[in-house]
């Protein structure tokens, strides 16, 4: 009975308004369209946090023994302030509608149906109370603390030791107890998706098949993303009947994290799976860093195998079981050893074959496998019989090469499609953007893909107090002219788009797709004898879906 009474007798009208007033700053757009649950989880967590700051803005305002409003004036004050705060969410509501479906409307999506609001609503409330429950919880935990130290010490000493001990049990019991067996849930959860050992399927008896008997990778051990990658994709009869040409069937190499004990284990093995296969004798050996559950995108590889005839080798080793965004967080350092390991491996065995006798070498990866493969194709991979050229979508952020060349954009070339140099070395493409524009390509070719849409390339750990780069200039392909920066908010704005950017439809936010790899590809790896018609018949024949590659047409 005390915390329900105290959750109703504590509420802060004046915190409660800056509340409110950051929920209708939440109904702003961003870059990507919001479902109900999504946009009722921002409102209400935005609602919470505008509630948390006025209440530590009236805790800062008493310990300072300022003045306070009271009678008459405080009750005038506060009807003035909440027909202000009010009449601003009613205006943003309305304008929530219109924006949201104009950039739906630009994603080729529908507008949201009337239903949608009123789910907002709903959540918006239930995800306030929860975390305003929450607070008053935590406040009456430290209101009991410190009656406990008020017994034996002076009543400031006990406000701040107070404080402190209810902040180190928080931060305890969040480290040592929830997040650590959250993760262990997750991490199984993962793991058992992946169908390994027992639960997987019958290995595939073809010879020239990883995970066959006469494979070094073992098959139950690879896990279902890469099972996956090497069971599917086109076939020599495929690329045939597409280029009119005589075809190869292309080799495609995979480790799974089980495979071996250690990134340097699991890269030897990749290394001798591939000298088992033949493919150092093909035309283009590319190495693949894959996302965080192990995935390889099929509307990336499938299109670079039809380019080259399947006169080509794929490899990549898998890091970890999670979700990208979550192998972002807790395996960051895991990816980076594995894609170091693996391409160190590869490309210092391909070093010691003569120049005119062995295949030209690429680096690719999306999301999370971009960040690894940039991180391990350091200027020792790029400089004294380097690489060829190196493919990367959807970079993270975080990316160190990545913001490097970003800040070596030319002086007024847009920061979501830049131009680096004369275009010899680094190039750009998006959805609308394929990569070709440029001076001619010098010995080596770096290719970056990425969406403005896109929040996982473009979010702005800062933009808690400044705008992105990216905002301050005209919108990108797909971005709402309506995005304006808001303190605060934009920062949890662009937090949810990321935990949501690979719902939006193929072309936008992280939902990379095969069309758009395939004006890159062309131009990073060069087939003999390609033209914009062949590009152009590869484009078409891969429209049925980038989820589905190109095979299934």
């Amino acid at each position: 009975m005390r915390f329900i009474h105290a959750l109703v007798t504590r509420v802060s009208i004046p915190a409660l308004l800056l509340g409110v007033f950051f929920l209708a700053a939440s109904l702003s757009p961003s870059l990507i369209p919001r479902g109900s649950a999504v946009q009722g989880a921002l409102g209400g967590l935005s609602m919470a946090l505008g509630y948390l700051c006025g209440r530590i803005v009236e805790l800062v305002w008493d310990v300072a023994d300022m003045p306070r409003l009271r009678g008459r004036a405080a009750t005038a004050a506060t009807a003035v302030a909440a027909a202000i705060v009010l009449g601003v969410l009613a205006l943003s509501a309305v304008a929530s509608v219109r924006w949201q479906a104009d950039l739906r409307i630009r994603m080729g999506l529908e507008p949201a149906e009337e239903v949608h609001w009123v789910q907002v609503v709903v959540i918006v409330l239930a995800v306030f109370a929860i975390l305003y429950a929450f607070g008053v919880a935590i406040s009456l935990l430290f209101r009991v603390v410190r009656a406990g130290l008020y017994r034996v010490m002076p009543p400031r000493r006990a406000n701040v030791l107070g404080l402190v001990a209810v902040a180190l049990l928080l931060f305890l019991l969040t480290r040592d107890r929830l997040v650590p067996t959250v993760f262990e849930m997750l991490d199984e959860s993962y793991e058992t998706a992946q169908d390994l050992f027992d639960r997987a399927p019958a290995a595939p008896t073809d010879p020239r098949l990883p995970g066959s008997p006469q494979s070094l990778v073992e098959w139950r051990a690879m896990g279902q993303p890469g099972r996956d990658f090497v069971m599917t994709g086109p076939d020599a009869g495929a690329i045939a009947a597409f280029t009119g040409a005589p075809a190869l069937d292309p080799i495609r190499v995979y480790v799974g994290r089980a495979n071996a004990a250690t990134p340097e284990a699991r890269a030897q093995l990749a290394l001798g799976e591939l000298l088992r296969l033949g493919a150092f004798e093909r035309e283009v050996l590319i190495v693949a860093s894959p996302t965080g559950t192990g995935w390889l995108d099929p509307g990336s590889h499938d299109p670079v195998e039809y380019m080259h005839g399947g006169d080509i080798a794929t490899v990549a080793v898998q890091y970890s079981y999670m979700q990208s965004p979550l192998a972002l967080v807790f395996e960051t350092q895991t990816g980076l050893e594995q894609a170091t390991a693996t391409i160190a491996t590869i490309h210092d065995y391909w070093k010691t074959l003569p120049r005119d006798d062995r295949p030209r070498l690429y680096i690719h990866g999306l999301s999370l496998g971009a960040w690894s493969s940039m991180h391990a194709t350091n200027l020792f991979r790029l400089l004294n019989d380097g690489i060829d050229g190196a493919f990367w979508a959807g970079p993270p952020f975080p990316s160190a090469f990545w913001n490097y060349v970003q800040r070596a954009r030319n002086e007024g070339s847009p920061w979501v499609l830049p131009e680096v140099g004369d275009g010899s070395l680094v190039r750009y493409a998006s959805h609308v953007a394929d990569g070709s524009q440029g001076a001619p390509w010098g010995d080596m070719r770096l290719m970056f893909l990425q969406y403005p849409s896109d929040p996982i390339v473009f979010y702005e750990p800062f933009s808690v107090w400044r705008p992105p780069v990216w905002m301050t200039e005209p919108p990108g392909h797909g971005v709402s002219p309506n995005l304006r920066f808001l303190p605060i908010v934009t920062q949890f704005q662009l937090a949810i788009d990321m935990a949501v950017s690979t719902t939006a439809p193929p072309g936008y936010g992280h939902s990379y797709y095969a069309r758009d790899y395939i004006g890159p590809w062309v131009e990073v790896t060069a087939p003999e004898g390609w033209t914009q018609r062949d590009t152009e018949r590869l484009q078409a024949h891969c429209d049925n879906g980038f989820q589905q590659g190109c095979t299934n047409d």
